[in-house]
């Protein structure tokens, strides 16, 4: 646990230019809050603590602006930059290493209790008010740019934006 905390710290430190010491980013980063309420509420789920897991999660959002279901996978040194808005749904998962700005959605769009919300693989960078729809693909190390809206699977180091997204190369 310890552990995963130390690496968030450093993983703020080094992707935010604004940040000034390790005590700031602890204290004051409301997308690393956020996280490790999830954390908390993500092992009480998988213990079949669903309702405890729910409200851990709903008062996170409260204090942080920021909505992460607790059966969502998230992986490790998730930095949410901002946060506010922020929403990652139920069936998402979020690889390492992810840089996400304020107002991303990763949001379903099947009404059914199947894989419905989108992956995003290591290294991804989100920028702000990004809509992922449905259980697409992000792959490693792409980049979505602010406002856009992504329905199909995005390639590995490629740059999308646009609504709908599409590739920069292909943007007109």
């Amino acid at each position: 646990m310890f552990r995963s905390v130390r690496e968030d710290v450093r993983a703020a430190l080094e992707r935010d230019p604004a940040a000034k010491s390790a005590i700031e980013v602890a204290l004051c980063y409301p997308g690393l809050h956020a996280v490790w309420f999830y954390r908390v509420a993500h092992v009480l789920w998988n213990r079949n603590f669903h309702l405890t897991a729910r409200l851990l999660s709903q008062f996170a959002r409260f204090l942080t602006g920021i909505e992460i279901h607790p059966a969502a996978t998230v992986g490790r040194r998730l930095f949410i930059d901002h946060g506010a808005g922020v929403v990652i749904g139920e069936t998402a998962t979020v690889g390492d290493d992810v840089h996400m700005h304020h107002g991303c959605t990763l949001g379903g769009n099947d009404p059914r209790p199947v894989k419905r919300h989108p992956t995003v693989e290591d290294g991804v960078v989100l920028g702000a008010n990004v809509t992922l729809l449905g259980a697409i693909t992000v792959g490693e190390n792409a980049a979505v740019g602010a406002g856009a809206v992504v329905v199909d699977d995005v390639e590995p180091d490629q740059t999308v934006t646009g609504v709908p997204a599409t590739p920069v190369d292909e943007v007109s």
